[in-house]
């Protein structure tokens, strides 16, 4: 389908420069000039056919690296943890160190793997996926809920119930179609435990993106992002990136090929 493409743009291309140079006096010249622009012209869609076909093979396709500097998590406060005691064993691998009790974050770590998250949200978006939004804390509900509806998502920030994708044909009465990607702003619910989105989206072999804190467990989380999961700020960062990059996955859709 690709080489087809070409191969029509380059005729087009072809059938441009025949007509432009047969005023000119010198045929011998339009006739070279001609066939090597052609020749770069196709090179050039064909590459960009390529890229756009299948955009899993090229990294950062959308550009999501340019979303946000180490200065700008570090500004929202994703550095700071809970307090010493409470740590994940399964956490220290994203630990920098403590500072008067608190542990730190390392930002380089956090920096390189919210890229992955942001990257695989926006292929997702890309390919037409449902997005789901999920937070269970009442401060930050309004938050979530509105970068999910900026982004023409979904969002579920009230208390879970847990037979939305293990039993939802029941549930609603009808075939259902559970999301493509549940981004959880928090894999904790309000009572420290583990949210019941986190089970249930692995039963369901449904990819999750977790802000995990120092007192997280990040191991069923297929895209964990370690941070703070407390302050606004970082909530509001988190929103306004993975908003950010739905909307760029979407905007790429127009040039897909079909």
């Amino acid at each position: 389908m690709i080489r087809t493409i070409a191969n029509r743009f380059k005729w087009n291309a072809a059938r441009y420069f025949t007509q432009t140079c047969s005023i000119n006096s010198d045929a011998s010249l339009c006739q070279n000039a001609a066939s090597l622009k052609v020749d770069q012209l196709a090179d050039i869609k064909e590459s960009e056919l390529k890229e756009i076909s299948d955009p899993l093979k090229f990294p950062d396709y959308f550009g999501v690296r340019k979303l946000f500097r180490i200065k700008d998590l570090f500004d929202a406060r994703i550095h700071y943890g809970h307090t010493n005691g409470t740590l994940d064993p399964n956490m220290k691998p994203y630990i920098f160190g403590s500072r008067l009790g608190h542990l730190i974050f390392d930002l380089d770590k956090t920096a390189e793997m919210l890229q992955d998250a942001l990257n695989f949200t926006a292929h997702i978006a890309y390919r037409g996926g449902i997005i789901l939004f999920v937070s269970h804390c009442p401060q930050h509900t309004l938050t979530v809920e509105n970068a999910a509806k900026q982004a023409g998502e979904y969002a579920h920030a009230r208390e879970w119930d847990f037979h939305i994708f293990t039993n939802s044909e029941k549930v609603y009465n009808g075939v259902t179609r559970l999301p493509d990607l549940v981004i959880l702003l928090s894999t904790l619910n309000p009572q420290m435990q583990e949210h019941t989105a986190v089970k249930d989206a692995a039963k369901m072999c449904i990819p999750t993106i977790g802000i995990v804190d120092s007192n997280s467990n990040p191991n069923l989380i297929t895209y964990p992002i370690p941070g703070n999961d407390d302050s606004p700020a970082a909530v509001q960062l988190y929103c306004n990136l993975f908003r950010d990059a739905i909307l760029l996955g979407k905007s790429k859709k127009p040039m897909e090929v079909y």
